[in-house]
């Protein structure tokens, strides 16, 4: 559910404009740490950040809306979404908060929120939090002497890089790997180059000089064409690029070949099975993901559910259903043994988990079928709802019907910025090639 504030994935926008300013930033801590607030202990938040020069404003913000409505806060600086996820829970917070725009450049940031057992919140507590945000809370705020208390918490990054290795066996050992890390220059770049060193690997490492400007700026998952030559001129066994606060990841083989969310997941459920590790006999993605992943794990006896696009409708599923292996295309892993949300460097630690146990190449591991031809394009509404227009309604279902069991076609807004995403996957490439053209044509014309 999107509403005035909340998208697929907390609160995102321009920094600096609505919703992403400063007294927006004050009432969302206000709100948030009011509905959070149950029984008479000392309340307390951990708050961290990712790299953004906008991430100071809107972490001062926070904060002080936290304070005036009585709940202590523990800063951490920049540090990976799921570290945050995993600091709520193990510091016993009430709630986490994440400063971030994930994948988007600096000029955008957003505000993530976690619950106190450190997964998203639901739709009804988003909405709940949004109503208070646009209430008059002045008489719900602290007494001068119930106030919070603020303060930087140190050795977050020791305690987060401990994490995500106790996920692997303390045999394991990637001595002998060659890994060229690309952190696009966002929260990952101290804690991902660390851990594989600790654990044995040989590191070259990307993307790790953030200046508050250039955060995904040609680095990254979203931008692994810079990962790929490094990988192919270090002659690295693997690449793994992060995202901007490192909850996703995205792998190059060492002959430079990108590999997405579904090949990791593919690789990791076929290993789980084999180990008996899986907790039930499939995985859980989004709608996005390939046709041709679902056909494979069928193919090994293995089920696919999906949920709407972003990854807490996947965690929610996992946990709802029992499920402990789910993500999303771009790179979302969630692996619910270990963690409550998409974590990069864990996900990636599995997968070289994978690949030391084969000992085969990650060219051989990560390649385990060929995704049907998919196409993605993105149209801009300008505000304008095009999706509601009968006739583009009727073509889209016309067109679905066209595909039948040969494809998909997918229409949905964007939760995080002002588009329509226009999906089509199937075995006749040109096919779908017209299809995505159509559609963008009519949905182009719907919003003029």
């Amino acid at each position: 559910m999107a509403g005035k504030y909340f998208g697929t994935d907390g609160i995102r926008g321009r920094a600096n404009r609505p919703p992403i300013t400063a007294d927006i930033a004050l009432k969302v801590g206000m709100a948030s740490g009011l509905v959070f607030k149950h029984g008479e202990h000392r309340h307390r938040v951990v708050i961290g950040k990712d790299t953004r020069l906008s991430s100071y404003m809107i972490e001062n913000a926070l904060t002080a809306g936290f304070l005036a409505v009585g709940i202590d806060v523990l800063l951490t600086g920049p540090v990976p979404t799921p570290g945050i996820a995993m600091l709520t829970r193990s510091m016993r917070c009430d709630l986490g908060v994440m400063i971030s725009a994930s994948h988007n450049p600096y000029d955008d940031n957003g505000i993530k929120l976690f619950g106190p057992d450190g997964a998203k919140l639901s739709d009804e507590t988003e909405a709940e939090i949004e109503a208070l945000i646009d209430a008059d809370l002045g008489g719900r705020l602290a007494g001068p002497a119930q106030l919070g208390r603020a303060r930087r918490i140190d050795g977050v990054t020791d305690r987060y890089i401990e994490y995500a290795k106790r996920t692997l066996p303390r045999s394991l050992s990637l001595e002998g790997l060659r890994v060229v890390v690309d952190c696009a220059n966002g929260a990952g770049y101290r804690v991902a180059p660390e851990a594989l060193w600790e654990l044995g690997a040989e590191v070259f490492p990307l993307g790790v000089d953030p200046d508050g400007f250039n955060i995904n700026r040609d680095v990254g998952s979203t931008a692994p064409e810079a990962l790929a030559a490094k990988v192919r001129e270090v002659r690295a066994d693997i690449g793994i690029a992060l995202d901007g606060d490192a909850d996703r990841v995205v792998v190059v083989d060492e002959r430079g070949r990108i590999i997405d969310g579904d090949q990791m997941m593919a690789a990791i459920a076929t290993s789980w099975a084999e180990e008996g590790l899986l907790a039930k006999p499939g995985i859980v993605v989004t709608v996005m993901s390939n046709l041709g992943l679902e056909r494979y794990l069928a193919g090994i006896g293995l089920g696919l559910v999906r949920t709407p696009v972003g990854d807490r409708h996947v965690a929610e599923t996992m946990r709802l259903e029992g499920y402990n292996l789910g993500g999303e295309q771009s790179g979302h892993i969630i692996l619910s043994d270990y963690t409550t949300t998409g974590d990069g460097l864990v996900a990636a630690l599995q997968l070289l988990a994978v690949v030391h146990k084969l000992g085969r190449p990650v060219s051989e591991v990560c390649h385990l079928f060929e995704p049907l031809p998919q196409v993605l394009k993105s149209v801009r509404t300008g505000g304008r709802r095009p999706l509601e227009n009968g006739e583009v309604r009727k073509m889209i279902d016309e067109l679905n019907a066209r595909l039948g069991a040969n494809g998909r076609l997918l229409v949905r807004a964007s939760g995080t910025e002002p588009v329509i995403r226009v999906m089509a996957e199937g075995d006749d490439s040109k096919m779908i090639a017209e299809i995505v053209d159509d559609v963008v044509a009519a949905l182009t014309d719907a919003a003029a």
